[in-house]
């Protein structure tokens, strides 16, 4: 069954008491027991498991081409879970990449994980590194993110899963801004592909919401299950639901926003104020043929660029946009901006010129036209 079918209807059947065509909210914390004690339904408490979220982690499975999803409260908290549920053997180190999603970083060194793992940073997108750091290193888990956040590199799945895996090390992509759309990180052998639901696959920026999605059954898959229902982390009925209701409009949204997206970072690479765009989507782009290939054949609604000067003249050209909002977080239907050196602090690596575009659905001449006016700042200035 194609994507755009499994988005509407994975997970999803007519409610058989009421014939609803939408599935209906069981906000009930508590299932009734039959006479003999069990529990007919196949529903205990809510924590355990709730009809929305068995609704979700089915279409997501479905999505993903996964065995088992098992949806938590955030992005954040998948990503923990993910790193927390590592077997002790192999051993517990984690090899990440260097440009990665920031929040990755205070996980690993300011919360007790520090004490629990040993951190590798690498050029993921350096093979060559990738290979001798998994021969020397031995990790237990590698963590890819592709493409990257804020600076859009391309890493080649099959072939870290291969270094990965013979060493005995896992693999976890965070697949969020490439969707189950464009890559399927476990059809490439990785095993695991996780998701802030918050972005584009609830697609509405009013849900926060996180999810992996296994390759296979295991140990490994046992463990994520357990932290979610015994630590806790699980979204609301209302979450899922939300969740479940942004899919299925998810493929013909992200594709708008693709095409949009292609668009403008053909233009802002013809500007004489931009120095610099990134974009798998672009023929510029250093990793263009791996992410036409792997990310079968689609840049993505995401990209960033650098303008000529540095944090004024960045902070310049986002206040003067009207369209496009200046707020943190991506995949929704408006289009955004942020300045990510600034919201990242200290560590960050992102360029002081670097702004980040998450790209909407509106129409894509205004979207050009805001930025046009936007960067002639720049030149009024000069």
């Amino acid at each position: 069954m194609r994507i755009e079918t499994l988005a509407v209807h994975a997970g999803r059947n007519v409610d058989p008491t009421t014939g609803a065509v939408a599935a209906p909210i069981h906000l009930s914390t508590t299932f009734e027991r039959a006479p003999d004690g069990g529990f007919p339904s196949g529903f205990v408490y809510s924590r355990d498991n709730n009809p929305n979220r068995a609704m979700l982690e089915t279409c997501l499975a479905a999505l993903e081409d996964g065995v088992e999803a098992v949806a938590f409260a955030s992005g954040m908290a998948a990503i923990t879970a993910v790193m927390e549920a590592m077997p002790r053997d192999p051993p517990r180190r984690i090899l990440i990449p260097e440009d990665v999603y920031f929040g990755i970083r205070p996980l690993l060194a300011r919360t007790d994980l520090a004490e629990r793992f040993e951190v590798a940073v690498i050029d993921m997108t350096d093979l060559a590194a990738v290979a001798k750091a998994c021969d020397q290193i031995r990790p237990g888990l590698v963590w890819i993110e592709t493409p990257s956040n804020p600076l859009l590199q391309v890493t080649d799945i099959a072939a870290v899963v291969a270094f990965a895996h013979a060493v005995g090390a896992f693999v976890a992509v965070d697949n969020t801004w490439a969707t189950p759309i464009l890559q399927r990180p476990t059809a490439i052998g990785a095993d695991f592909a996780v998701h802030a639901l918050t972005k584009y696959l609830g697609g509405h920026s009013d849900i926060m919401i996180g999810a992996v999605v296994a390759r296979e059954r295991g140990g490994y898959l046992d463990n994520i299950r357990a932290a979610q229902v015994n630590k806790g982390a699980v979204p609301s009925p209302f979450e899922c639901w939300l969740a479940l209701r942004g899919i299925e409009s998810l493929v013909p949204r992200f594709e708008a926003q693709c095409r949009n997206a292609v668009a403008v970072a053909t233009f802002l690479e013809g500007h004489c104020n931009v120095t610099r765009v990134h974009y798998p989507g672009l023929a510029s782009h250093p990793a263009h043929q791996l992410a036409m290939r792997q990310m079968r054949g689609v840049g993505g609604g995401m990209l960033s660029f650098e303008v000529a000067g540095g944090r004024p003249e960045a902070m310049a050209v986002a206040n003067a946009l009207g369209l496009f909002i200046r707020a943190t977080s991506l995949g929704g239907t408006h289009s955004l901006v942020e300045h990510r050196a600034s919201a990242e602090g200290p560590q960050t690596r992102a360029p002081e010129s670097l702004l980040r575009l998450s790209i909407g659905i509106e129409h894509v001449d205004d979207l050009i036209a805001d930025l046009d006016q936007a960067l002639a700042v720049l030149t009024k200035e000069s």
